[in-house]
């Protein structure tokens, strides 16, 4: 078994949409990044880059790169879990916590689970998403921002 964990977070901004896990949120503001700014993706990209003991995003899709601007958390998980079958791994399970002020994010859980897990090619139950926020505490409990932190279980491939 393998275990990695990954944080991201973005500032919130106007003229962005605002994606976690895949799934678009409708809010004034989405977040700010060279990429599509999905901090939940993210966080779980660099968890799984963990895991496999390959670095972070930026040492894969760097900003200073421009065939990543604009990139989609969904675009760039796929590039991270076809690493997994060459390594001899597979996802077990996946725990991501989303760190938000705004907007509520309760009635979206179901659906971020369900995309995160399609994203990752895994059934349902091996995707975890709970919801928290920073009890107006810091940036992100200013509501400047969002962030969310992930771990991920890879387990040796039975193919």
């Amino acid at each position: 078994m393998r275990v990695g964990q990954g944080y991201d977070v973005h500032r919130l901004v106007s003229g962005r949409p605002l994606l976690l896990g895949g799934v678009r949120i409708p809010h004034a503001r989405g977040l700010a990044g060279h990429s599509d700014a999905d901090v939940l993706a993210h966080a779980v990209g660099d968890a799984l880059l963990g895991a496999l003991g390959q670095g972070d995003l930026g040492v894969h899709f760097p900003s200073s790169d421009e065939r990543w601007r604009g990139a989609s958390g969904a675009h760039l998980l796929a590039q991270i879990t076809a690493r997994l079958v060459p390594a001899g791994l597979a996802i077990g399970n996946v725990d991501a916590t989303i760190i938000a002020e705004e907007p509520r994010l309760a009635p979206f859980r179901v659906e971020i689970q369900e995309s995160l897990a399609k994203l990752l090619g895994v059934e349902a139950g091996r995707v975890n998403v709970k919801l928290k926020s920073s009890d107006g505490l810091g940036a992100v409990g200013r509501g400047e921002g969002i962030a969310a932190q992930a771990i991920v279980l890879l387990e040796r491939s039975a193919r």
